[in-house]
């Protein structure tokens, strides 16, 4: 199988806390409909984290971390 493509484009997804889940991520993002959506695109190895394939649907993410699923991405930030 081969991992999904690092997009070069990325919107901001500001996060209250220091940190947020993977899951959560994806669904505030709408990079996934809801939780089932998300834990089978994460299950599926069809998300990255910083370019690297993320099975972890609980990892926690922080500021400057890019998330990306379906040819879209996202980069956390702090202060939404």
């Amino acid at each position: 199988m081969t991992p999904p493509q690092q997009p070069d484009a990325h919107d901001d997804l500001p996060i209250r806390d220091d940190m947020i889940r993977l899951g959560q991520a994806l669904k505030l993002a709408n990079l996934a409909e809801d939780g089932a959506h998300a834990r089978g695109l994460v299950e599926g190895g069809e998300v990255t984290v910083n370019g690297e394939v993320e099975t972890r649907r609980g990892r926690q993410l922080h500021p400057g971390d890019v998330v990306a699923a379906g040819g879209a991405a996202v980069r956390i930030t702090a202060g939404g």
